[in-house]
């Protein structure tokens, strides 16, 4: 049985690590689906957030290998608005991480910081919250 268990967390793992990349799936769901089945609020909180962590850095990370010449070439994005979007970023910075944890934008988010260069430790720090606050506030409703 416990084995099972074990597969389960494996499971939530590595689908909230795929959630957090551009792979639209619902990491929510997966520690819902978990919980209700009768999991353990507080391992159940850490793997999500860990594997959801983790993918925000990969995709921190593949932003972080975006070249301007390759966007301007390949989705035709002109340098002007590339430059505007980096007065936007730059003006909160590291903090928009926290709101990596968003559906769609924050994937984006997660994305732009890496590709504007934005300090890696205070992204990966704020990114790690904003994702743990998200998984602790859906296993409220199972305490």
């Amino acid at each position: 049985m416990e084995a099972l268990q074990d597969l389960g967390y494996i499971g939530l793992f590595i689908g909230s690590f795929l959630a957090a990349t551009v792979v639209p799936f619902s990491s929510d769901a997966l520690l819902l689906g978990l919980l209700f089945a009768g999991y353990s609020v507080v391992p159940t909180v850490i793997v999500a957030t860990l594997g959801n962590w983790l993918g925000g850095l990969t995709s921190y990370y593949v932003g972080y290998l975006g070249r301007w010449d390759w966007i301007e070439k390949w989705f035709r994005v002109k340098r002007e608005t590339l430059e505007k979007q980096k007065s936007k970023i730059d003006k909160y910075g590291s903090m928009l991480a926290l709101m990596s944890w968003l559906p769609i934008v924050g994937d984006l988010f997660a994305i732009a910081l890496g590709f504007y260069k934005q300090p890696f430790v205070s992204s990966a720090i704020y990114m790690l919250i904003g994702k743990a606050v998200r998984f602790i506030v859906w296993s409220l409703f199972f305490l």
